[in-house]
């Protein structure tokens, strides 16, 4: 039975297997990635550092990662997917122990770049493996469904971590995502199929030749652009949301573990309801709205002083809602760009542009955002919101041109696949 663009493709047993299986490795990726935010505060008052060196340790993060995402780029379509996963993800759990033990900021930093370099590209293989497995229409649906470890990340594993760095010190949560990492390694290892499908279209490139082959189509270039702008946004409001919170709106240790458990639950039941209407909707129509909700709140937010509780927990559920409901129809969109010889080295660039904009984007919010010390409030904070907004629209122009072009590629494709008629 032919499908309707409004009918629902259901999803096979190992699609789920494979959903969370991926659900899980992103998970443990995400947790360590954020649980440097929410630690934030108290890496900066035990360690004594100030914004600027801050925005150092989470761009060291970025950096790495981007480096590692061009470095794979080229030779990311010319291996089992399943192998390549593993390798990266081994080295990402070696690199979170790293954190674990490091005894100084100098170690912390260094700890970070091994954990980026390997952590970095696992979100880009993880994207071209749903490319070749799943549909288009059913790719919103996975988008949400990944999101989820964002969610849950915030649900269970930042509270968590901020109790056992409360009870411990701030190095044992990522000995937490060490353990989680290596389940969803074991996992991966024991019940993931080879995918290799992209391996039987012929590469007579060097790894060097496909990288610039994929870095040269001009069609490519706008997807490269949307995905960097749209890190930068959430970059630079990130490094220094909890020191903002506790310094500024006056929220103390004890609540943050609840201020961060809030978003997530309400992320964690937003996000599957926003991938099914992506797949049931104009993508791009979603996107624009969320965008819009994002960007009035951004701007209340950071300028916000002492504030209530329950209003800065209502108005962190609004923004992390936001935020994650516009990356789910874009993600899905920007999927769709690529070639499937193309997949891998177009998901590495992507992870690549995404994180090295991020760094940047980190980094230079470390130079916008002062403190006159330790105890007092971050200054400047708002104008990163106002930067982000004025990001956002130019995200909203760039991911119109991105439907545009996907609509006009699937109508070329329909009709070069129009099949012939036949007698009955």
């Amino acid at each position: 039975m032919t499908k309707t663009s409004n009918e629902t493709i259901q999803f096979s047993s190992y699609q789920k297997l494979i959903i969370f299986m991926l659900a899980v490795a992103q998970f443990s990726v995400l947790l360590d990635f954020m649980v440097i935010a929410p630690l934030g505060d108290l890496l900066i008052k035990s360690l004594s550092l100030k914004p600027a060196q801050f925005g150092i340790a989470v761009s060291a993060y970025a950096f790495s990662a981007g480096i590692s995402g061009l470095l794979i780029a080229g030779f990311a379509d010319r291996y089992d997917r399943k192998k390549l996963l593993l390798f990266f993800y081994a080295g990402f759990i070696l690199g979170t122990l790293c954190c674990a033990i490091a005894s100084s900021y100098i170690y912390l930093v260094a700890a970070r770049i091994v954990t980026g370099l390997f952590g970095g590209v696992i979100s880009s293989i993880a994207m071209a493996i749903i490319a070749d497995i799943f549909p288009l229409q059913q790719r919103g649906r996975v988008m949400g469904y990944l999101q989820l470890g964002f969610s849950a990340s915030q649900v269970l594993g930042i509270p968590l971590s901020l109790l056992i760095a409360n009870l411990w010190g701030w190095q044992y949560p990522f000995v937490l995502v060490s353990a989680i990492g290596l389940i969803g390694l074991i996992m991966i290892a024991t019940r993931l199929q080879p995918l290799q499908q992209h391996l039987h279209i012929q590469q007579t490139r060097s790894p060097l030749l496909h990288l610039k082959h994929a870095l040269s189509i001009g069609r490519y270039h706008i997807g490269y652009i949307a995905t960097a702008l749209m890190s930068i946004g959430g970059f630079m409001m990130m490094p220094f949301s909890s020191s903002f919170a506790v310094n500024n709106l006056h929220v103390t240790q004890t609540q943050l573990p609840g201020l961060f458990m809030a978003s997530g639950i309400t992320t964690l039941v937003v996000m599957p309801l926003i991938g099914k209407l992506s797949d049931k909707m104009d993508k791009f129509k979603l996107f624009t709205l969320a965008s819009i909700l994002m960007m009035a709140i951004v701007v209340i937010y950071t300028n916000l002083g002492p504030t209530p509780f329950w209003i800065v927990v209502a108005l962190n559920m609004l923004m992390m809602s936001s935020i994650m409901s516009r990356m789910i129809p874009s993600s899905a969109l920007t999927s769709a760009i690529p070639e499937p010889q193309d997949r891998g080295a177009y998901m590495s660039v992507t992870a690549s542009l995404q994180q090295i904009a991020g760094g940047i984007a980190a980094a230079v919010a470390g130079i916008i955002v002062t403190q006159k010390d330790k105890l007092q409030p971050l200054e400047h904070y708002n104008i990163v919101g106002y930067m982000m907004v004025v990001i956002t629209v130019f995200c909203i122009y760039l991911v119109h041109r991105i439907n545009k072009m996907i609509i006009e590629k699937n109508t070329n494709t329909q009709k070069a696949n129009k099949p012939s008629v036949y007698p009955a």
